[in-house]
């Protein structure tokens, strides 16, 4: 070990101590957590579904609780919600022409991005390879792309020995991982100022078609987004048979007549985020951001899906954490940064409350945001894990960014409370895509140093069957224990983690 890192951890440990962290701990207990958990997960809370009357009743329940507590709004008006403007997305009507071909919905081609109704027409298009732009392969290198349609194609590029370029090695990278390589695609040529965007990829068209075939039959089940863009963009998933009109053997600026009819079909709604705060004593604009996501998925065919693992056991783990917080404060021990509550609506929806907070309206400066510390299920067990102890916890995310916040992880971890850490999951290309599936991820992107506290799946998972009877109440309190460490480890330290390993 490094003179610097002992010396760091020695000063750590002096400071933990002289602090007692541990008798607000004991605040944190299972019998609060699972009085808790019995009213978030109840039938009364209709799943909370994003924009429903449940989702109503569970914003209403988390403001009470924190004004029962005594721990203040992050906004300066003293309101506790965020409202997060989204729009209920259904199936658009949507007719393309590519010279003298014309394509379908559904057999040709499916809508992945919703813009504004409008007629989009072109003489030329950009051809942009696999669409990919990475320290080590860059497809937009010399392409100007703003304002263009730009076409794309699935998968990622292999050097001479079978190894993906991007990774290094045999394994693929987000660029052609299921719907993250979609995303990551669509989402790099509306950043790079792309009007519309096209990826042919016949596998994942087939699957998409018909999965929306589907929902439109059943009544058109609709999608959720934000309702914020100010400049429309444009996304579709095409078949081979599209493509074939599209594609050519190099990348560049290609002639060819294309237009797009796009008739949007979308309804505005509102959902809110809840946010809390306790204010710093000695540095009170730097912030550690405590989240998890207070919406599920609702109710289906009569049943009300209660989601108290998923994430009815991260909704109350901060709750808890919060009024150990506040019993500091109350003891004049209060954190030195300002610690921020953060429960974010539309996770289920594809993590919207959190996107919308951190892209389009930070309530507390992101540059000033020290870390982000995202819970979400962690009262279960996951039934594929055969070896180990039972009281563990996957971490994904500790040393993406930040050395530092891994280090202290680990160290708050060993003093206190002696979780069994487990990293299986913390891989970029983890084929669960675990790193890009809940809020943390959109701190993380920020260059925000993450943890992700996660007890993986089980059989239970977005079932009706996910109940608080099946929450394992002593491992939801050692997990949570562990949280509040590392969040008073963050927020009492003298220097704030450093970022060291910044994304492009």
């Amino acid at each position: 070990m490094k003179f610097y890192t002992v010396l760091s951890l020695l000063s750590f440990s002096i400071t933990l101590f002289s602090q007692n962290p541990s008798i607000y701990a004991d605040e944190i207990n299972a019998d609060d957590l699972k009085e808790k958990l019995y009213t978030y997960a109840s039938d009364e809370f209709q799943g909370r579904e994003t924009g429903t009357e449940g989702q109503k009743i569970a914003i209403e329940y988390l403001r009470q609780q924190y004004q029962a507590l005594g721990v203040g709004a992050a906004k300066s008006n003293g309101d506790y919600f965020q409202n997060v403007p989204l729009k209920v997305i259904k199936t658009p009507k949507v007719s393309i022409a590519v010279g003298e071909n014309t394509y379908s919905y559904y057999n040709d081609f499916v809508a992945v991005a919703s813009g504004e109704t409008a007629l989009i027409e072109a003489k030329e298009y950009v051809f942009a390879g696999y669409g990919i732009k990475s320290t080590l392969y860059n497809d937009y290198e010399d392409l100007d792309v703003t304002g263009k349609i730009v076409i794309a194609i699935g998968g990622e590029p292999q050097d001479d020995n079978g190894n993906y370029i991007v990774s290094g090695t045999k394994d693929i990278s987000k660029w052609s991982n299921g719907r993250q390589a979609l995303s990551s695609k669509r989402n790099l040529a509306r950043d790079l100022g792309a009007k519309a965007f096209f990826l042919i990829d016949n596998a994942m068209f087939k699957r998409y078609s018909t999965y929306y075939k589907a929902v439109e039959k059943r009544g058109g089940e609709s999608n959720l987004a934000l309702d914020v863009d100010s400049n429309s963009f444009y996304g579709f998933l095409g078949s081979d048979e599209m493509g074939t009109s599209l594609i050519k053997d190099k990348n560049g600026i290609y002639k060819q007549n294309i237009s797009i009819q796009f008739e949007n079909v979308s309804t505005p709604i509102r959902s809110e985020n809840v946010v809390a705060m306790i204010s710093g004593q000695e540095i009170p604009e730097e912030y550690i951001i405590l989240s998890a996501h207070l919406d599920h998925v609702g109710m289906h065919d009569g049943e009300v899906f209660n989601g108290a693992d998923d994430d009815g056991s991260g909704t109350v783990a901060i709750l808890e954490i919060a009024e150990a917080f506040q019993k500091a404060v109350e003891n004049g021990d209060g954190p030195k940064r300002s610690v921020v509550f953060l429960h974010v609506t539309g996770e289920e929806k594809g993590l919207l409350g959190s996107q919308y907070y951190t892209d389009y309206n930070p309530i507390v400066a992101l540059d000033n945001t020290v870390a982000n510390l995202n819970i979400d299920m962690i009262g279960r067990t996951d039934p594929k894990r055969n070896t180990g102890k039972r009281n563990y916890i996957y971490l994904i995310g500790s040393d993406k960014l930040s050395t530092e916040l891994h280090e202290l992880s680990e160290e708050v971890n060993k003093q206190y409370t002696n979780v069994e850490l487990d990293y299986t999951y913390n891989d970029e290309n983890d084929p669960n895509r675990f790193y890009y599936r809940s809020d943390h991820y959109n701190f993380a992107k920020n260059n925000i140093p993450i943890i992700f506290y996660f007890n993986g799946t089980h059989a239970d998972y977005h079932k009706a069957t996910d109940t608080p009877d099946k929450i394992e109440y002593d491992l939801l309190e050692n997990r949570t224990r562990l949280v509040f460490h590392t969040a008073w480890e963050l927020a009492n330290r003298k220097e704030r983690v450093v970022v060291d390993k910044a994304t492009e």
